[in-house]
């Protein structure tokens, strides 16, 4: 179970005809939960790169683009609300639905099986989205152009650098610690790749049901790989555990994967308890939070905005039966705004979210993009299936472009 699956039985909790939930609501639900279902999935977010030796130059904001029929074309806003999953760029602001994935479970034998995604990803000549199932893993570079990837047998021991238009992998970067999740650095000059003993995508039967589900207690993750895009070279970083199942503070998902922090001056990663996150230099030491991002969750895939002045929050639903909590970084004030899920930065006040429709099915979910202070959202796809695990249930990735 992925987070954003979490998080949306974490909605359904608050049934409808319910009084608005109290602050930290999601907190509580989500912290019960792990607790409860410790061994569930949570990935962490892709981000943006460039590269020199593969180039990734910044497009412009797309206001001069042809937008394809059918779209709904706005200063700064590609838009295709009759679309899901989308076949033409979606874009708002400076993020662009850089690629998307569906996910299956393949059954390795009566009881084993392991979550594989396939992606779709982003044409920046034809702006469509184009299958690619090559790859178990994407993380997009800002412009749009290029893309890492890795094979499908995780861990690997490689990161292919992808043109996006060709198809093609330009460059392979070898890694001496094999690798099963990758991050850009938001100047797009460094990777973080996630290192595992084992495929954290692992599922098993439980307890004779029909389903599948992630429960391995202890994570195979061993530590993190910093490279310098342009010339492969990387550093090391392992990082302990600190006793697994039986250290409570040490838990983590069977997926955990480091990121960059906003400025790209350290690595950090969620844990399930308190405080939810820890940092790291690029030695593996434990740091402090930076000033920046002592109020950012790991399980909110847009994190700190673009000036670094806000942090995308958890969901609230007080004003609206779903809004989120967008907080000041430095004081961690929480103002509320629309969106029941807050996935990427459009500008320094708007976001890119999933929300759901006048139906109010928690699970029939499209893309919006929502204001700060605003009332209204502005469709820009049309909604996934209240179904789960259907071939309409597509996940995002975002990057700047």
């Amino acid at each position: 179970m992925n987070v954003d699956e979490l998080v949306r039985d974490a909605l359904r909790d608050q049934a409808d005809g319910q009084p608005p939930a109290a602050p930290g609501f999601a907190d509580r639900v989500l912290a019960v939960r792990l607790r409860r279902r410790s061994r569930r999935l949570a990935a962490a977010a892709a981000a943006a790169a460039a590269a020199v030796a593969v180039a990734v130059p910044v497009l412009d904001s797309g206001k001069q683009d042809v937008r394809p029929s059918g779209g709904v074309e706005q200063t700064g806003i590609t838009a295709h609300p009759d679309q899901s999953p989308p076949r033409d760029l979606i874009a708002a602001g400076r993020v662009a639905l850089a690629a998307y994935y569906t996910t299956r479970n393949v059954e390795q034998s009566a009881d084993r099986a392991v979550s594989e995604r396939t992606y779709w990803l982003v044409n920046p000549g034809t702006k469509k989205y184009v299958k690619d199932d090559r790859w178990s893993y994407v993380a997009v570079a800002p412009g749009l152009r290029t893309a890492a990837v890795l094979e499908r047998q995780l861990p690997v021991p490689r990161i292919g650098l992808l043109d996006l238009a060709s198809g093609q992998v330009k460059r392979w970067i070898p890694v001496d610690r094999p690798v099963a999740g990758v991050e850009f650095s938001a100047d797009g000059r460094k990777l973080v790749a996630t290192a595992y003993s084992k495929n954290p995508d692992r599922r098993v039967k439980i307890d004779g049901s029909q389903g599948w589900d992630a429960p391995f207690m202890e994570s195979d993750r061993t530590g993190f790989h910093v490279i310098d895009v342009a010339s492969g070279s990387s550093s090391w970083a392992g990082v302990e555990l600190g006793g697994g199942a039986h250290n409570p503070d040490a838990f983590l998902n069977s997926r955990q994967d480091f990121g960059f922090t906003h400025d790209g001056r350290l690595a950090w990663s969620g844990m399930a308890t308190e405080p939810g996150k820890k940092f790291y230099d690029f030695t593996g030491e434990e740091v402090p939070a930076p000033a920046l991002e002592r109020y950012r969750d790991w399980f909110v895939d847009a994190g700190v905005s673009p000036d670094g002045q806000l942090v995308a929050g958890q969901f609230a639903g007080r004003k609206w039966k779903t809004s989120s909590f967008v907080l000041d970084a430095r004081t961690g004030k929480q103002r509320e705004v629309r969106g029941q899920q807050l996935l990427a930065w459009a500008d320094g006040n708007s976001l890119v979210a999933w929300d759901i429709g006048q139906d109010g099915n928690e699970y029939h979910q499209r893309l919006v993009l929502v204001t700060i202070g605003g009332e209204k959202t502005t469709p820009l796809s049309d909604f996934r299936s209240p179904k789960d695990n259907t071939k309409g249930r597509w996940e995002p990735v975002f990057a700047e472009r």
